[in-house]
């Protein structure tokens, strides 16, 4: 029998988990129309590096409890990384569990061009970008620092 069932998904912390959270659950149910939310979702550690507010096993019940129908544990390796490394290990898992048709996520503006912008842009730098960023790397500045300039 082929699962003719559709699947979002959510990278989240929710440390602490509140109500904008449970919107997003909501919300992505609702507008991807989805059966179920699987959420990936860090452990003990977070991105920063610190310990968890509570553990991940509270964490992941508030989150089933507020409708979420599965919660993954990102592996700490991905969290504790960069922005765009956590960003990566989390779709990597997502992508090889085979199921996820969706992935939700929320923005200050609900509007997704200028992500779209801002992701053409380092995908295909400008030279002068490129130039820049390497110009404040070379004295010393980090990466991300760089970008921003």
């Amino acid at each position: 029998m082929i699962n003719n069932n559709t699947v979002a998904a959510i990278i989240c912390e929710y440390n602490p988990f509140h109500n904008g959270h449970k919107y997003h659950i909501d919300q992505t149910k609702k507008q991807s129309g989805a059966d179920y939310v699987m959420c990936i979702m860090s452990g003990s550690m977070v991105q920063r590096g610190e310990i968890a507010i509570s553990d991940k096993w509270q964490r992941a019940k508030t989150a089933v409890q507020n409708g979420a129908d599965l919660v993954v544990e990102l592996p700490t390796v991905s969290v504790l990384q960069s922005a765009d490394n956590f960003a990566f290990g989390a779709v990597e898992l997502l992508h090889k569990s085979g199921v996820v048709d969706f992935l939700s996520f929320g923005s200050e503006t609900g509007d997704t061009e200028p992500l779209y912008h801002i992701a053409n842009i380092l995908n295909n730098p400008p030279e002068v970008f490129t130039n820049t960023v390497k110009e404040q790397m070379d004295i010393g500045i980090g990466y991300p620092a760089a970008v921003r300039a």
